[in-house]
């Protein structure tokens, strides 16, 4: 039975994607492997994003018009989550707003250019 699964990205600078996560999105580092770290796992809510130090793949040049993400994430509480990231000067490439498959969501960009959708059910 699986019960959990967890991204995991890459990104050429962990100590500034740890901060970035930390400081816009609110997870919370729960461990970081070698000096200058290589690997690192961010958790918010019992959920976990792994990160390795690793040339990121080659963009989509339409990644952003697209939108291409890269990871949805299912919350309670789209609006709450929306405020608190817009008072942390988050870069929204989506603003909140119903969906027509029934969810509350929008889409932030990341420090490393990852699409991340947060959405609610309605």
């Amino acid at each position: 039975m699986i019960r959990q699964i967890a991204p995991l990205f890459f990104t050429i600078d962990i100590p500034a994607t740890l901060a970035y996560y930390k400081d816009k999105l609110g997870f919370e580092c729960v461990g970081r492997w070698q000096d200058p770290p290589t690997y690192a796992i961010v958790t918010r809510d019992q959920h976990a994003i792994h990160f390795r130090c690793a040339e990121p793949p080659t963009a989509n040049p339409e990644k952003y018009d697209d939108e291409l993400l890269d990871a949805y994430l299912f919350v309670d509480d789209a609006d709450a989550l929306h405020a608190e990231y817009e008072a942390h000067g988050v870069e929204f490439t989506r603003q909140l707003g119903n969906m027509p498959w029934q969810s509350r969501e929008f889409v932030v960009k990341d420090c490393d250019g990852r699409l991340l959708a947060f959405g609610a059910n309605l």
